[in-house]
């Protein structure tokens, strides 16, 4: 698999302007800026690199997690994870995956222990440097 995104950037650090282009299509010039990474709490003018590494973390997650379920014999209805990334003085600290599952005939131990060997395994947790935390409830 090869997946390609396009950054550009105009202006310096604080004041410059960039765009983000998915080869998917999922995204076509999404804005970023100085300004949406850390002045814009409610994301409502655009992304950040932060904010798009805690939405590939869940998402890979939930995959990881749906294939860890099927390969123990269990049939995953729905998984919902938030994703809640701390950053501190220029460095991503850690991420928590709150994570709510709805899967037939499983014990809450046996889901737990599964949504961790997901975590653990996924592909993305392994390019992280940082603590990923996970809070799994059986609905």
């Amino acid at each position: 698999m090869l997946r390609k995104i396009n950054a550009i950037w105009e202006g310096d650090g604080s004041n410059g302007i960039g765009s983000l282009t998915a080869q998917s299509g999922a995204f076509n010039k999404m804005p970023y800026s100085f300004k949406t990474r850390f002045k814009n709490d409610d994301g409502k003018l655009g992304t950040n690199p932060e904010e798009l590494i805690a939405a590939a973390l869940a998402g890979c997650f939930n995959m990881k997690l749906s294939f860890v379920l099927n390969e123990s014999n269990f049939n995953p209805v729905k998984l919902n994870t938030d994703a809640e990334l701390i950053f501190e003085d220029g460095k991503i600290i850690s991420i928590s995956l709150n994570l709510k599952g709805e899967v037939d005939d499983i014990s809450n131990d046996k889901f737990i222990e599964l949504a961790n060997e997901a975590k653990n395994n996924c592909p993305i947790s392994g390019v992280l440097n940082c603590d990923i935390l996970l809070e799994a409830t059986l609905l």
